[in-house]
């Protein structure tokens, strides 16, 4: 019985020595593989674009200190970020203990037992024995269930590690436009406040015609209004620029009131040295966090698949004991040491349909996330080409709109001279002004758009969550 019994185990140990579940492999029948995802962007046209490799920490390319030093403390200290850290380390320590699953475990018992023999009239002592033992095991892990769990767990931290780099480059995107929006502001507000000294001096020269008898009131009238109108457009500039300075305060870490002072007077733009450096389809593939995200819940998934198939199989280990036990009086006497070594086996009666549904359901999840691998990587191809595509179209109509300041400005300094002079009536001088007053605020808007435009393409390419820079000092201007 004994030797059909061990050739039972054997049977079932040599049935269960392959490791369950399929291996692990890239999805390379996916759309990342496809030749027009791994190419040259479509709408990468023109000179404000290069195919060179984009540079890890992208927002040096717009050679700005103050920025350089509000990424790297956002990066340092916002509390998304540090979220997300935390979320890596807790994955970490789940993959501690998946680990432990192949190590020997060990349990320690001991007891003692008072025992008087029963229906004894006469109060007799009655005998003491003890039990002690110390017991361990060892999984042979035949069918790789512990194995697979690991290769689980270890995806899962490269899965969590893409979602923080994701919040990286976030932080790192958020910061550059926020501080943009800050310039910005002060930008538009010096623009504006330009139209409005232009206008003020067209009304202070009405008057001066009117009290001559070279002008109405009508037209003084109608002087203050275009200076009333540009001047109400002054407040919505300063609350864009006080309102991006709070979402600074927010991304560095710090109470919206504790704003960094320092930016509140940028008026700068920031401006590209040279063109946007985009790569290519494959390597935006390779460098996007959210894409190495959902292939890295493939791989998890894939093992998890493999730990619902060792469940068909029986558990095996290597285990062992020692212990002493008998009467207290006998103890430490050899007769009362004994031990056992040999195999455990384990496996749970009736559970082949439960089990069953789990692989199904572990081979669908399997297959749900191939479709979100694709989906990743199809929803990161079309905002880039959507960026590029937004950028270069805004890059030109920023330059048609400096064209057209430049006519109305030429427009209005002639219609200025004609009225000075007795040759021009004050109707198309009024015109001519506001026409330069629209084109100013227009370029003006449209140059600072431009910058959030940058920014939005360096965002969609996904750089920022790496430790290089790898900048040159090429020159040129993007814009």
């Amino acid at each position: 019985m004994g030797g059909k019994v061990g050739s039972l185990m054997l049977a079932l140990s040599l049935a269960a020595c392959a490791t369950a579940g399929p291996d692990y492999h890239y999805p390379d029948t996916s759309v990342a593989t496809a030749p027009a995802a791994t190419g040259d962007f479509h709408s990468a046209q023109g000179a404000q674009f290069s195919n060179a490799p984009l540079p890890d920490q992208w927002w040096r390319l717009y050679a700005d200190p103050q920025l350089d030093a509000l990424i790297g403390e956002a990066l340092a200290a916002n509390a998304d970020l540090r979220q997300a850290q935390a979320n890596v380390e807790r994955a970490q320590a789940v993959l501690r203990e998946a680990e432990a699953g192949r190590e020997i475990t060990t349990a320690i018992s001991g007891g003692e037992t008072l025992s008087r023999p029963s229906g004894v009239t006469q109060h007799l002592p009655g005998s003491v024995s003890y039990d002690l033992g110390l017991s361990a095991a060892y999984p042979l892990d035949l069918n790789g269930r512990i194995r697979r769990a690991i290769e689980a767990s270890a995806a899962d931290v490269e899965a969590v590690t893409a979602a923080r780099d994701y919040v990286r480059v976030s932080v790192a995107a958020a910061t550059a436009q926020a501080y943009a929006q800050v310039c910005a502001a002060n930008y538009n507000l010096t623009v504006n406040r330009k139209v409005v000294a232009l206008q003020r001096q067209t009304l202070d020269a009405t008057r001066r015609l009117a009290k001559g008898g070279r002008g109405t009131a009508f037209d003084v009238s109608r002087a203050q209004a275009a200076v009333e109108t540009s001047e109400a457009a002054l407040p919505a500039f300063e609350a864009q620029r006080q309102n991006g300075l709070y979402l600074l305060a927010t991304l560095l870490g710090r109470p919206p009131a504790d704003y960094p002072r320092a930016v509140e007077t940028c008026a700068a733009l920031p401006t590209l040295r040279r063109p946007i450096p985009v790569g290519n389809g494959a390597a935006l593939i390779r460098r996007r966090p959210d894409i190495r995200e959902a292939e890295r819940a493939i791989a998890g998934d894939t093992a998890r698949l493999g730990v619902a198939m060792a469940q068909l199989y029986p558990q095996v280990s290597i285990g062992g004991s020692v212990g002493l036990s008998g009467p207290l009086e006998d103890f430490g006497s050899g007769s009362a040491f004994g031990f056992s070594l040999g195999p455990l086996i384990s496996w749970t009666f009736p559970n082949r349909p439960v089990i069953r549904a789990r692989i199904a359901q572990a081979d669908a999840q399997v297959r749900s996330d191939l479709a979100g691998f694709d989906a990743s990587v199809l929803e990161a191809l079309r905002q880039t080409e959507s960026a590029l595509e937004s950028y270069r179209r805004d890059a030109e109509r920023a330059a048609a709109l400096d064209r057209a300041r430049e006519s109305a400005g030429v427009s209005a300094s002639q219609a200025a001279k004609l009225f000075r002079f007795g040759r021009g009536d004050f109707l198309s001088l009024l015109d001519a002004q506001r026409s330069l007053a629209s084109a100013e605020v227009t370029a003006a808007s449209a140059r600072a758009q431009l910058v959030q435009d940058q920014i939005a393409l360096f965002l969609a390419l996904g750089g920022g969550w790496g430790s290089g820079d790898g900048v040159d000092d090429g020159a040129g201007d993007a814009q």
